[in-house]
């Protein structure tokens, strides 16, 4: 695999609020932080571009509203922004696409020249899943580390409920299969940007 030199790391919405179990239930993959930061780490070493998206929660009840502590970057998240050498940006958004915040993704990643991301984060099924969609529809090369992201227990029609482990791995098989994004694992990127 190669990861281009200018390739972006997209890090979608890994803020404190979705430690608040209590309300988004049980999650998958409790090594994703861990291979997140090591992620951080490998594109800051080798200055390579980052881009931190924020989730706005215009929900009264989310964990991730604005203006309560939820909606702050995780500790290890805000202690390496401004770090690295490469590009940063600062994405808002209040929606499940980094595509769709403010300022606009897209324009930024053409500006820079940009045609290679690698997107993390949380939560896998949802804001990185669709992310990785609009990210391929666009026409990008989109890598999904699939160990640095993860996700809830989720309950949807008919009574019907599923796993976050389940969920997760279907989300990495409509990405890969579908063609929006090759899945593939922190350890593979890392090796990749060495």
């Amino acid at each position: 695999m190669e990861i281009a030199e200018n390739a972006a790391l997209v890090v979608v919405d890994v803020q404190k609020g979705f430690d608040e179990l209590d309300f988004w239930g049980p999650r998958n993959n409790p090594g994703a932080d861990d291979n997140i930061a090591s992620l951080l780490d490998a594109w800051q070493a080798t200055g390579r571009p980052i881009v931190f998206v924020r989730h706005d929660s215009p929900k009264p009840q989310s964990p991730l509203r604005t203006g309560y502590e939820g909606n702050d970057f995780k500790e290890y998240v805000a202690q390496r922004r401004g770090k690295g050498a490469g590009a940063e940006l600062l994405i808002t958004k209040t929606v499940n696409s980094a595509f769709l915040g403010t300022p606009g993704l897209d324009a930024w990643l053409k500006a820079e020249g940009i045609s290679q991301v690698v997107v993390v984060g949380i939560q896998t099924n949802m804001c990185v899943e669709t992310t990785a969609r609009m990210g391929g529809n666009l026409g990008y090369e989109v890598v999904v580390a699939f160990d640095a992201t993860y996700t809830f227990d989720l309950e949807g029609p008919f009574g019907w409920r599923r796993g976050a482990e389940e969920l997760a791995q279907a989300s990495a098989v409509s990405l890969h299969g579908g063609g929006f994004a090759r899945v593939v694992t922190t350890e593979e990127v890392v090796g990749a940007v060495g």
